[in-house]
């Protein structure tokens, strides 16, 4: 997420609260640098609504196009490589997988007022793209070592 520009230390906030905060008329966010942790966002609550209600609407209408529009299952496989130019390294059969899962995401995300899940897709696709643009490392993932290692241990009993 950008911040527009205005960025201060977290002490600021702390330490001069009305200056700081007064600084989110200049600006829809602030970002708020910590030493000892990741930075922070601050925005309105009004701000925040409004970025949600924009991608909500946005959503729904992909959504409701990809399901009731003929052909445009065939739009949105044209336009992904606009919006995400390392699609092209994808098989078109998992081209086709993304966008499907793409769209279903983000609708059940927008019903939970929660992108994590589409974020965590994208970054899963992403890397998907990158193993199929690197022929060596495409070879070595999908070679048959010819030998099976056993069961894979649950990673939750791994502490």
């Amino acid at each position: 997420m950008g911040t527009e520009g205005a960025a201060v230390n977290f002490s600021e906030l702390v330490n001069k609260n009305k200056q700081t905060l007064a600084r989110l008329q200049e600006s829809p966010r602030l970002l708020l640098r910590r030493r000892d942790g990741e930075d922070l966002v601050l925005t309105t609550a009004a701000r925040a609504e409004q970025d949600q209600t924009v991608v909500s609407a946005a959503t729904r209408m992909l959504a409701a196009m990809a399901r009731r529009e003929p052909g445009s299952m065939e739009l949105l496989l044209d336009i992904l490589p606009d919006a995400f130019p390392w699609v092209r390294f994808l098989p078109e059969a998992d081209l086709h997988a993304f966008a499907v899962e793409l769209v279903d995401t983000m609708r059940a995300a927008d019903s939970l007022g929660n992108s994590a899940s589409v974020a965590q897709l994208l970054i899963a696709w992403q890397h998907t793209a990158e193993v199929y643009s690197d022929p060596e490392l495409l070879a070595a993932l999908t070679r048959d070592h010819g030998e099976d290692h056993g069961p894979v241990p649950d990673p939750r009993d791994v502490a």
